[in-house]
């Protein structure tokens, strides 16, 4: 078991903006939860051990063999499963001398692998890629011929052949069925080294063994799981809005205390003066008296004025260690649907992947869209825009690829949106935490959770409102606050909802009133 760790580490992205700078920390060993905002460099930061961003300064020490899962692997389209595996050129060199034209060059790329291939197949089926475990021949499969949850597991299996010490995962649990994420909880329990991994799934991270908290540049280490961490967040929580009320009340009497020896000191100054003006009291003593109450009155002055920048300073402290975490903010247009509107008809349609399916969706339904990865839930949304829904729609794709990467977030934005002008577009934006210049990033340079959070605020801005919102798996890379607010604007929605999840709190809490599972033989409710 090893631990990583950060001496001086410092980055900025080429806009200037700081992520690190001077990070000095520890994470590991064992299984640890990397927690923060989205935003906060979580993904930033597994890029820099991987070696795939290079820091401005300082340095990461990573003992040993490094894996490493990528957030946004599903994107990579074009690429063939032996590619994503890392075996491509072992399995070249293989045939090649199979075939008997190998060269010296072929023996040397296979070394001791002769039994990769198999090594695969059967680490595929481990993780319940049966159909790709099924012959050699699948390895030349590309991964656009998979589903999300499929490939998240090919990744996986890719990096536990490279036997890492250390294993980093990004969101490795998206778009995993049950079945699946059972799979790989036991794979990540049984991994011998290291793991760090960000992830948004709260029953993952209850079973790990610390959570590394990244927070304003800087990382916070905690013993025990993410219920563990939550607890110790609250009492601190709790404990420094009792400190600030209790310096806001300190603040307040001494600006008080202050007011009434001002007035004090003035009113003695008052007396004092009137009575030299009447001649009452020799010059000399009345002189002597002045000299002594100014210099009494400046002390009593300059002490209450200490105890009150004292008081200041103290809410400044308290103030400084209550969270006031960025949250996205949704709010859904005006989209009720009536009891019995006709939404969505489907009769008798045969699915690219073998089912036949028949679907009747009237008025506010909501429906939670099951089955195991691979079953067809996405060709079942887009089957749906296919066919034309009856009401106005929208479309979260699982694969979040509706960006064009060589423009910015606002006009990639503008362009799905064209009705609306600068102002409401920029509006939409900073509501989904793209503020001022956030919004005019390219989106290659996107994190997984803010393709998510851009991809909300272009479908959020449609015109006119959508009736009908399909959401495929869109709890994805969001971080645990901003998960709690799409909950919430979802409750409230008054249309049609089809989600596809395999996150059983989040359906839970938008209240589906129908579950429906896609199987080999149709949908089951």
């Amino acid at each position: 078991m090893v631990s990583l760790s950060f001496s001086d580490l410092t980055f900025h992205w080429p806009d200037g903006t700081v992520v690190f700078d001077g990070l000095d920390a520890t994470i590991g060993p064992g299984q640890i939860g990397l927690v923060g905002g989205n935003g906060a460099g979580k993904s930033t930061l597994l890029r820099l051990i991987a070696g795939e961003l290079r820091p401005l300064r300082g340095s990461i020490t990573v003992p040993g063999r490094l894996g490493y899962l990528r957030q946004d692997l599903a994107l990579r389209t074009g690429q063939r499963v032996e590619a994503v595996l890392g075996i491509a050129e072992v399995r070249a060199a293989l045939q090649r001398i199979e075939a008997g034209t190998g060269e010296p060059e072929d023996f040397d790329a296979v070394g001791s692998q002769w039994q990769l291939e198999e090594e695969s197949i059967a680490l595929l089926g481990k993780l319940g890629l049966d159909h790709i475990a099924g012959s050699v021949a699948e390895l030349d499969r590309t991964i656009d011929t998979l589903s999300g949850g499929e490939t998240v597991l090919l990744g996986l299996v890719a990096e536990l052949l490279r036997e890492p010490d250390v294993l980093l995962l990004d969101e490795p649990t998206n778009n995993l069925d049950a079945v699946a994420r059972a799979r790989l909880y036991t794979v990540i329990r049984q991994f011998a080294g290291t793991v760090v991994v960000v992830s948004h799934d709260r029953e993952l991270l209850d079973r790990v063994d610390g959570i590394a908290e990244l927070r304003a540049g800087e990382i916070r280490s905690f013993g025990g799981n993410y219920g563990d961490y939550e607890r110790i967040i609250d009492q601190e929580q709790a404990a420094a809005l009792a400190a600030v009320r209790d310096a806001r009340s300190d603040v307040r009497k001494q600006a008080r205390e202050l007011v009434e020896a001002r007035t004090k000191l003035d009113r003695r100054q008052r007396f004092a003066q009137k009575m030299q003006d009447n001649k009452r009291v020799p010059k000399i003593i009345a002189g002597l008296r002045k000299n002594a109450a100014e210099v009494s009155a400046g002390k009593l002055r300059t002490a209450h004025i200490d105890k009150l920048d004292s008081a200041r300073e103290t809410l400044d402290q308290a103030e400084d260690l209550v969270r006031a975490d960025r949250e996205i903010r949704i709010e859904l247009p005006d989209t009720r649907l009536y009891p019995g509107q006709d939404v969505i008809s489907l009769d008798q349609v045969r699915l690219a992947n073998g089912p036949v399916v028949e679907l009747r969706v009237n008025g506010p339904e909501r429906i939670a869209l099951t089955g195991r990865n691979g079953a067809g839930k996405s060709t079942l949304l887009r089957r749906i825009v296919d066919e034309g829904p009856k009401v106005p729609w929208r479309l979260l794709p699982q694969r979040l690829d509706v960006f064009d990467e060589d423009r910015s977030v606002f006009d990639n934005v503008a362009e799905a949106a064209p009705h609306a002008d600068a102002e409401r577009i920029r509006g939409q934006l900073a509501r989904f935490l793209f503020r001022g210049s956030d919004a005019d990033i390219p989106a290659s340079a996107l994190s997984g959770g803010e393709r998510l959070r851009a991809a909300l605020a272009t479908l959020l801005l449609a015109d006119p409102a959508p009736k009908l919102l399909m959401l495929d798996e869109p709890t994805n890379n969001l971080d645990l606050p901003s998960l709690g607010h799409l909950t919430q604007a979802l409750a409230g929605f008054e249309g049609a909802l089809i989600v596809v999840s395999h996150d059983p709190r989040f359906l839970a809490e938008i209240g589906v009133t129908r579950t429906l599972e896609l199987t080999q033989d149709g949908l089951v409710e």
